[in-house]
């Protein structure tokens, strides 16, 4: 949360340690659901108002239909394994809960069976993910995808067709404003001075 008045970006975060403390805390911790929101935001790079409007049986096929509650556009995300093994984990630790069909539940229910508000989620990732290397990180919601946007493009070899994509899948009017929102820009610019 930033001081009233002030504007604070939020940072991406390393990708692998965010995935296993991820993984870590879905299989045996007490904030699991907020776990596998992690892990769903990872690898989908959706915006946390979508996240939360996800019900369970959007997870029983091999994609995801939404219209972006932003920007009012379709997206279909494919669930990739690593999204569809958590999903399982995820039932494992509600099988001990609950016995009723949850398919036209949310998913991202707090222990009051509310869909969780965006405040209570950025407050238990700060929980889950800050530590002392990372004390000064910015981390929310949109630090998930931010976080996915720069996995794509470092798999990508940091390419500009990694951009064109990405671009696209973030409604980004061109790669410029791509490039600025994960924070490429900035990091090439210190390159220059860095590199005199």
């Amino acid at each position: 949360m930033s001081i009233k008045g002030t504007n604070t970006t939020a940072d991406y975060l390393e990708f692998d340690r965010t995935l296993n403390l991820s993984l870590k805390e879905l299989s045996n911790g007490k904030y699991y659901k907020v776990a596998f929101f992690i892990i769903v935001g990872i690898y989908t790079g959706l915006r946390i108002s979508d996240i939360l409007r996800l019900k369970y049986k959007d997870f029983d096929s091999d994609t995801i239909d939404i219209i972006e509650q932003k920007t009012k556009k379709k997206r279909i995300i494919t669930i990739n394994q690593n999204v569809k093994d958590a999903y399982k984990k995820l039932l494992q630790r509600l099988k001990t809960h609950s016995n009723r069909n949850l398919n036209d539940d949310f998913v991202f229910t707090s222990q009051k069976s509310t869909v969780y508000k965006a405040r209570s989620i950025n407050r238990i990732l700060k929980v889950l993910l800050q530590n002392k290397k990372n004390k000064d990180l910015h981390i929310s919601s949109h630090s998930l995808r931010k976080t996915f946007g720069r996995r794509v493009w470092e798999q990508n070899q940091e390419s500009e067709k990694a951009l064109i994509y990405l671009s696209d899948i973030f409604n980004h009017s061109n790669t410029g404003i791509t490039r600025r929102y994960l924070g490429i820009r900035k990091q090439e610019i210190a390159d220059i001075y860095i590199n005199l």
